[in-house]
């Protein structure tokens, strides 16, 4: 329930690649409740949001009881699991080398830490590598079967030809947020996946041949879903202290969800079959993407060089432990995740 940085992505992967199993066996599970139309007196759309809607709440109320918000209150760890727990998540992200005092992650709430998230420039272009990921995101998840039957294939099998694209998708999440927990790295895994789904998009653009286009849905969406737990891990590593963090992320969120408004505009009904302004578009919010993860990493780099030369030269010094710990993801003893 609580990790560190290097094991997050694992965990958001999981919780991502259950929304694309669910999206892909959603139709079929539809399909087998409509043949309960008048059991019951009721029509078969309506058994759809009943028993969908119960296992729902259903769900919601046992994780009241068996969900916690922080370790320290988690009744199933012992006093010295908590303290074990809290050690590690409140001095993660500090460089190894340091041999001065450990300084913990401030885990007050102050409204200081909430208007250092709304000017940090790191949130903002990780927002950009977010519309990356996202624009592409919800033009498959929207138009994905309309796009399929455009190209000539029935409505239901324009629905079983999605299956295949969201389990291969789920299991690549998972493979490669294990790589890179293990690695320890973000930004070589989410740049990778945002070049092939480039290459997904440009196939989709370059071709008017449905096996061609659907190759390319297909290479695009299962780039997609390692990116975005990737994405979204690589910004939470980066923040320290939690009001920062919750701030951060709920900005790179909200912000970022309006690439769903824009991105079911993109794909115009005049536009069918083949959609080229809409796989256009997705191209330039990729490319913006690709840029802007270039961008955060160089300054990564430069700014824990920095770093690494100020602690080298003493300048933790003249810091108190406290003041530091103020400062989150700005202080000396602070290592980016790259």
């Amino acid at each position: 329930m609580w990790y560190c940085r290097h094991e997050a992505q694992m965990r958001q992967a999981l919780f991502f690649s259950a929304a694309s199993i669910a999206g892909a066996f959603s139709g079929l599970l539809a399909f087998g409740i409509a043949h309960m139309d008048g059991v019951g007196g009721l029509a078969g759309w309506r058994w759809i949001f009943i028993l969908e809607g119960i296992l729902t709440v259903c769900v919601a109320i046992s994780a009241y009881f068996v969900l916690f918000d922080f370790p320290e209150t988690a009744s199933f760890l012992t006093a010295e699991e908590r303290a074990f727990v809290v050690y590690r998540l409140k001095y993660q992200g500090q460089v190894e080398s340091h041999t001065g005092p450990q300084v913990a992650q401030d885990d007050q709430f102050k409204w200081k830490y909430v208007k250092a998230a709304f000017l940090d420039w790191q949130i903002w272009l990780s927002v950009w590598v977010y519309w990356g990921i996202v624009c592409p995101l919800y033009g498959i998840s929207l138009f994905l079967p309309t796009i399929i039957k455009a190209l000539g294939y029935k409505s239901s099998t324009a629905q079983l030809l999605t299956v295949p694209i969201y389990v291969t998708a789920a299991v690549l999440a998972v493979c490669v947020a294990y790589a890179s927990d293990k690695k320890g790295k973000r930004s070589p895994f989410i740049v990778v996946c945002l070049c092939f789904i480039a290459v997904g998009f440009i196939m989709c653009v370059s071709s008017h041949k449905p096996g061609v286009i659907y190759a390319g849905v297909f290479i695009a969406a299962c780039a997609i879903y390692p990116a975005f737990p990737g994405n979204i891990t690589w910004l939470s590593n980066n923040l320290a202290g939690s009001t920062k963090r919750a701030t951060g992320q709920a900005i790179q969120i909200a912000v970022g969800n309006l690439g769903g408004a824009m991105a079911s505009n993109f794909y115009r009904s005049k536009d069918a079959p083949h959609y080229v302004l809409g796989h256009a578009l997705e191209l330039g919010f990729i490319g913006a993407g690709i840029v802007a993860l270039i961008a955060l990493v160089v300054n990564y780099r430069r700014i824990n060089a920095k770093r690494d030369r100020q602690l080298a030269e003493g300048a933790h010094s003249g810091y108190t432990s406290e003041e530091m710990s103020a400062l989150g993801d700005r202080a000396l003893t602070f290592r980016y995740f790259l």
